[in-house]
C-alpha cells in the first residue's frame, strides 16, 4: 500500500488527492509541454507519440481525478485537437483496435496514452512514432523493455526516436 501511494504521488498528488494544488513542474504538466512540442515539431511527417503510465488510468468509476484526462486537457488547451488523441483505454475489442491502430500509423491519431499491459504485444504502430514517454516505472524491468519495445523496432520511418522517462525528483520514482 505504501509503495503504491508512493508511485501514485510521484505521479501527482492529485490521484491521492483531488484537491491538491496542480503544480507547474509536475510531471503531468511537463509530460504536457513536451509531447506539444514533438507534436508540433513532427506535423509535417504526421509523427506520433506513444505515453505509458500504468497508474491513474481510465476508469468506468467515477474518479474526482485522472491523470490521462488531466493531460489530455492540457494538451488541448496547447492546441492539440481532440480527434488526435486516444486512451487504448477505450478500445476493447480486437476490430476496434485495429482501426485505432490503422489512424496511428496514418497519422490521423498522433498521441496514444495506456498502460503497459494494454499497450504491449500485439502494439504495431511504430511507423510514424517519433516520441515515447514514460510517466511512470513499471513494476518489472522487462516491461521498460516491453514498452520500448513498440518504437525501437523494424518499420518505422524515423531513422531516430526519443524516449522520455519523467521523474519526480526525491519521490519514490528513485526506488522503482
Amino acid at each position: 500500500k505504501i509503495t503504491t501511494e508512493g508511485r501514485k504521488a510521484a505521479l501527482d498528488l492529485r490521484v491521492l488527492n483531488h484537491a491538491a494544488p496542480d503544480l507547474p513542474d509536475s510531471k503531468l504538466n511537463l509530460a504536457a509541454d513536451k509531447i506539444f512540442q514533438v507534436w508540433k515539431e513532427t506535423a509535417a511527417d504526421q509523427g506520433t507519440q506513444l505515453v505509458f503510465c500504468d497508474l491513474s488510468t481510465p476508469s468506468k468509476l467515477r474518479r474526482r481525478f485522472s491523470a490521462y484526462d488531466d493531460l489530455r486537457e492540457k494538451l488541448q488547451k496547447h492546441g492539440v485537437p481532440a480527434e488526435q488523441i486516444a486512451f487504448i483505454q477505450d478500445y476493447d475489442s480486437d476490430v476496434q483496435k485495429h482501426s485505432l491502430f490503422k489512424d496511428i500509423r496514418a497519422g490521423r491519431v498522433r498521441i496514444l496514452l495506456g498502460s503497459t499491459q494494454k499497450m504491449g504485444t500485439g502494439t504495431n504502430v511504430q511507423e510514424r512514432l517519433a516520441a515515447l514517454h514514460h510517466l511512470d516505472a513499471p513494476w518489472r524491468p522487462a516491461d521498460v523493455e516491453q514498452r520500448e519495445g513498440r518504437i525501437l523496432r523494424q518499420g518505422n520511418r524515423n531513422k531516430s526516436v526519443q524516449i522520455y522517462r519523467y521523474v519526480t525528483e526525491g519521490s519514490f520514482d528513485a526506488y522503482m
